[in-house]
């Protein structure tokens, strides 16, 4: 367990980045990634950290404006006031500001850079997960052209990604997973709803179950547990809930009640990595699979998520896909990339393993703060 002797300072910056093409889930149309990054300095290093929240509260109440007003008027006073403490010190600090997960995951995302640096090893070490090639998997947005789609699905199959995730809602669903089907018959596919169906669209969802599925994501309210048991119970195709498990104890309702068969853990979504790793090895005792899910992360978030996956029990692939697929330019020095087998190496230096490149970061920043 490392301790941390002394902040100096911390800086927040918010970047936008716009996207190679729109990106349309059931619930939105991102054309840009507004990114809130956070800087935190001590005496022999620094660290950065990524808040998943975006510009508008569409998947989650939180947007970068509230995660600003967080950690600015709350997190980074807290911080301040200690001396000698530890990450799960400070996560402990952090449990008298309700909810806010994403604005914390920030924080302590920085703080674990900013330690991997210091005893100069990188990230998956110090959170106990070992060496290896990430399986890539790609998301793809709702298209209204079907040719569309299915080009970006031959750019993935040819780039040998491990699975491909396409968005659906009632009505942009069936009728294209019969047409994939016909000219994919193998392909490992999922689909994600983002909670765009009712509970009373049982005969519905059973749809689904004709299309070998690798899995079916968070089909019902985005903040449901219960109703997604009764669903589980009368589809084949596994449930994995995304949305909906927030915490550790989220995780263990869902699995006590059967309400799914796979759980996407956004680090981001659940506090960060160290609250990821006690979701992950909860479900890896109950023999539920786990996926690290994105949203749309620059190269700092897009690191931490890589790093995530080096844990047991990650053996299904997460929303990691190359930088190109989403954005021409990163404000980070190394992007990524896919080998020639659809694998992803994980970057190897102190801490994340990337560094911001400074005139990018000045190029994109639309604003900033100093502590």
């Amino acid at each position: 367990m490392y301790t941390i002797d002394n902040i100096k300072n911390a800086e927040l910056y918010l970047v936008k980045l716009p996207l190679v093409r729109a990106f349309e889930t059931s619930f939105s149309v991102q054309k840009y990634r507004e990114a809130l990054l956070i800087r935190i300095v001590s005496d022999e290093a620094s660290g950065w950290g990524e808040c998943v929240a975006g510009a508008d509260p569409y998947y989650s109440y939180e947007t970068n404006t509230t995660a600003i007003h967080i950690i600015s008027d709350y997190l980074i006073p807290l911080l301040f006031n200690m001396q000698n403490f530890t990450v799960e010190d400070m996560l402990n600090k952090f449990d008298k500001v309700r909810g806010h997960l994403m604005a914390k995951a920030a924080v302590e995302n920085a703080l674990l850079d900013l330690i991997a640096r210091k005893q100069e090893m990188p990230l998956f070490e110090l959170i106990g997960g070992r060496y290896q090639k990430i399986k890539s998997g790609i998301s793809l947005g709702i298209k209204d052209d079907i040719d569309d789609l299915l080009q970006l699905i031959e750019e993935a199959v040819r780039k040998k990604y491990h699975r491909i995730k396409i968005k659906v809602k009632k009505g942009k669903d069936i009728e294209i997973l019969k047409i994939l089907r016909e000219q994919y018959p193998e392909l490992p596919l999922m689909v994600d709803a983002n909670g765009d169906y009712l509970d009373s669209d049982l005969q519905y969802l059973k749809q689904f179950d004709d299309f070998n599925l690798m899995m079916l994501e968070q089909p019902l309210h985005y903040n449901d547990i219960y109703y997604h048991s009764l669903i589980q119970k009368e589809l084949q195709t596994p449930i994995c809930l995304d949305e909906s498990i927030k915490t550790l104890n989220d995780a263990r309702t869902a699995i006590d009640l059967g309400s799914c068969k796979i759980i996407n853990i956004k680090q981001g979504r659940v506090g960060g990595m160290v609250k990821s790793k006690a979701i992950q090895s909860f479900c890896k005792k109950h023999n539920i699979g786990v996926w690290s899910g994105g949203m749309l992360e620059t190269g700092i978030g897009r690191s931490f998520n890589l790093h995530l996956q080096t844990l047991p029990g990650f053996t299904l692939p997460g929303d990691t896909s190359e930088t190109s697929r989403y954005f021409n330019e990163d404000i980070v020095d190394k992007s990524v990339v896919l080998e020639t087998d659809g694998f992803i190496k994980i970057p190897t230096g102190p801490g994340i393993g990337v560094e911001i490149v400074p005139e990018k970061l000045e190029r994109y920043q639309i604003f900033y703060k100093n502590f």
